[in-house]
């Protein structure tokens, strides 16, 4: 009887080594892992992640809700201020603050002779010519607390129009939705740097057009554009990254350069704090990313891409180049040898077929709960970051602190993964977060720094779970369908991010609904996690049987014994 953990096929024989990927691994350690030419093509990788962020999150800012009240012609002037004396007798308050879209109605005798006075010392302004025991919809003219201008301002979308600012964040992911998969494919066939040069400097040239937008309509189209063609920066960047480096570094720099995504976010509300009309923003965010065009020549393209289409010279050429620059000898043979068994793999390639019909039958339970989980996992991330605006104090600051809280999230879950488990990490870091969204239910509104604090915590909680998920759903699918099955969960779990936009405007009902529906969603599927196995300290599944395996040894062995009794 063979061990659980040791890789097999259907048939129970022991799988076969790659020898093409331990070969080209061994070669990566020999060259050095991360030496000086790993380093400088590292450091430019990072660049498009921060571009990334700001072209997949801009939106917050450019499409952002500007704070307003109504235009009261009974006591307003040119020079009047968003707060003033006034504001307590001519608009309703709701909570803490004045209502945007709602005043009292004033008195006939008061409305009557407004034309004749257009100061506010007009004796008109006074309490006893508001009712305030009834309400009515402001006009079209608004007074405004901030120097902000967004598209809120220039195409006129306040109040009961404000669901098309959220549609823009909606459109965004339903590019990413189409982008992100379309760009893996074309990265897969004309390579990853040739992709991540032309999806970036294309993706400039959207940004800055969009920037150029006579309406709302041209707005939001090439805001999809933008997506469908820039969404692909961060997978192509992150592979590029991980397969430049050695084994034992990989995960070293899987976590670094995802790190630059999230100070990316932190750098992006600098940058919109300083420069608050949204076509400047624009040209500010995109005009430098014209030049991803020049990866084309100082970029070298991924090794192992070139391995799969056969295009062994310019892969040697790369690795003797590599192990130039690090002061490291590589030999000849070691080379060859790389060649051939590459050669050896892809006229073999056409043998293989992938299970993916058995695997949806035999994990369909477990492949609907991943999905749910990577639902929930990007309705709440994103959600968060979107709603971090919303809460108290200055936005810009509370959006830098939602980046940079990231960067621990995605370092702490290299420390306890191993120690705990997957699973209970996983599902610890998510009732962290469901517990901080209830938490900020009962605080209230009036504590700003508990109520930040417990939002911080809740983001940082999100993006530790997510950044397991990561892992933990490359571990629990077999090799032969593991990409296909990562890619189908990923893909179901955009559909939150699509989402996620429009959670803001769930405040307008209740202040806390969107706390509330995060909170419910983290409960839920981190209590699910624990349905999954455990696959710590174990072998990655090879074949459908290993990842059936990882249920339990003994349940596997029975059915097994079960089948040879019939046949």
């Amino acid at each position: 009887m063979s061990d659980a953990n040791e890789p097999q096929h259907l048939n129970g024989k022991k799988s076969n080594t790659n020898n093409s990927d331990y070969t080209l691994d061994a070669i990566l350690v020999r060259i050095g892992q991360f030496g000086t030419y790993q380093i400088i093509n590292y450091i430019l990788l990072c660049l498009p992640m921060i571009f990334n962020a700001f072209f997949s999150i801009s939106y917050v800012f450019t499409a952002s809700p500007v704070v307003h009240r109504c235009n009261i012609s009974q006591c307003d002037s040119v020079n009047s201020e968003y707060f003033e004396s006034w504001t307590d007798f001519t608009i309703p308050k709701k909570g803490s603050d004045i209502d945007q879209c709602n005043r009292f109605v004033t008195i006939d005798n008061a409305t009557s002779a407004i034309s004749f006075f257009t100061e506010p010392s007009s004796p008109f302004c006074i309490e006893q010519n508001f009712d305030k025991k009834a309400v009515e919809k402001c006009g079209k003219d608004f007074k405004f607390r901030d120097l902000e201008y967004t598209i809120s301002n220039e195409f006129g979308f306040f109040c009961s129009e404000e669901w098309k600012l959220s549609m823009v964040g909606t459109i965004n992911n339903v590019g990413q939705f189409v982008g992100i998969p379309l760009g893996g494919l074309l990265a897969d066939r004309y390579g990853r740097r040739t992709m991540l040069a032309i999806s970036g400097s294309l993706a400039a040239l959207m940004g800055i057009i969009r920037s150029l937008s006579v309406n709302y309509y041209m707005f939001l189209c090439f805001e999809f554009l933008d997506m469908a063609v820039g969404s692909t920066l961060f997978p192509t960047a992150f592979l590029l990254a991980i397969e430049l480096v050695g084994p034992k570094r990989r995960v070293a720099a899987a976590t670094i350069i995802t790190i630059f995504y999230s100070l990316g976010e932190a750098l992006l509300a600098v940058l919109a704090e300083q420069f608050q009309n949204w076509r400047v923003l624009l040209r500010i965010l995109y005009i430098p990313a014209i030049l991803h065009v020049l990866f084309l020549w100082i970029l070298p393209e991924s090794v192992r891409w070139l391995l799969s289409q056969g295009k062994e010279e310019k892969a040697v050429s790369i690795l003797k180049k590599a192990a130039r620059i690090n002061k490291r000898r590589i030999s000849e043979d070691s080379l060859d040898n790389l060649v051939q068994t590459n050669r050896d793999k892809l006229e073999s390639a056409n043998e293989s077929q992938f299970p993916i019909k058995t695997a949806f039958k035999l994990f369909f339970w477990r492949i609907l709960n991943c999905c749910f989980c990577w639902f929930t996992h990007t309705l709440v991330a994103l959600g968060l970051s979107l709603n971090s605006v919303n809460l108290g104090g200055n936005k810009y600051n509370n959006f830098m602190l939602n980046g940079l809280v990231q960067i621990p999230g995605l370092i702490v879950p290299l420390l306890i993964m191993d120690r705990v488990g997957r699973r209970f990490s996983l599902c610890t870091s998510m009732l962290i977060c469901a517990a901080c969204m209830v938490g900020a239910v009962f605080v209230g509104k009036d504590n700003y720094g508990f109520e930040l604090t417990l939002f911080l915590i809740g983001k940082f909680a999100i993006t530790c779970s997510f950044q397991i998920l990561y892992f933990f759903t490359s571990e629990i699918f077999p090799t032969n369908v593991r990409n296909s099955l990562l890619s189908f969960c990923s893909m179901i779990g955009r559909i939150g991010s699509m989402l996620a936009p429009q959670t803001p405007l769930l405040a307008n009902i209740y202040e806390f609904a969107p706390q509330i529906l995060f909170g419910s969603f983290a409960l839920v599927s981190g209590l699910l996690t624990l349905l999954f196995p455990e696959t710590t300290n174990k072998v990655l599944p090879t074949t459908i049987m290993d990842a059936n395996n990882l249920n339990g040894k003994e349940n596997m062995d029975n059915k097994s014994d079960k089948t040879s009794m019939k046949s």
